[in-house]
């Protein structure tokens, strides 16, 4: 199953639990009862609470880290371990990138800044899916860390609307395989 779907479905049985708990009170609410029961009702009822409120704190901990524990920034105060360094500058309206033909599986460091304006550096791959990204600012350097697993021509465009001429604002880069590779 997809991941997505399946916090899809958690969530949709959440919702369900908490439609149950919502009639299971209404359905109470038409009671009687005695002061001795309503006391014990409300002792039970903070218990449950705190226990109900650990786990909700106990599950979103362990989905926050188990989405994010992957996530594909690197840090950004330390040389990253690639083996080649591409500088790219965003300019009104095109890209200034240092190189535009990698070898397939060689971890690539984009060093990402803009000259003028903030745009988005994004690379698309070869079917039209959008692979990584990241800003370009003024006055910023975004480090991007990626390794191309497939040989063919990707497609950097940029994702933050940076006047008249964005939409032409796009590079070809080929990824080829390693003379002497095996792919």
């Amino acid at each position: 199953m997809v991941f997505q779907n399946e916090i899809w479905l958690i969530s949709i049985i959440g919702i369900g639990l908490v439609t149950l708990g919502f009639i299971y009170v209404i359905f109470q609410s038409g009671r009687s009862t005695d002061v001795a029961a309503s006391q014990q009702a409300y002792k039970t009822s903070n218990v449950l609470r705190r226990w109900l409120f650990l786990i909700l704190l106990l599950i979103f901990a362990g989905i926050s880290y188990a989405s994010l524990h992957t996530f594909p920034i690197p840090p950004q105060h330390m040389p990253l371990q690639a083996k080649q360094v591409v500088s790219v500058i965003g300019h009104q309206w095109y890209w200034e990138i240092s190189a535009t033909q990698f070898e397939v599986d060689t971890p690539i460091e984009f060093q990402v800044t803009s000259a003028d304006v903030n745009h988005g550096f994004a690379i698309y791959g070869p079917d039209g899916r959008i692979l990584i990204q990241t800003q370009a600012m003024p006055g910023y350097t975004n480090e991007l860390l990626y390794t191309f697993d497939e040989p063919g021509a990707y497609t950097v465009r940029c994702l933050e609307y940076c006047g008249l001429a964005h939409h032409a604002m796009s590079v070809v880069l080929n990824v080829v395989v390693a003379s002497g590779g095996h792919n």
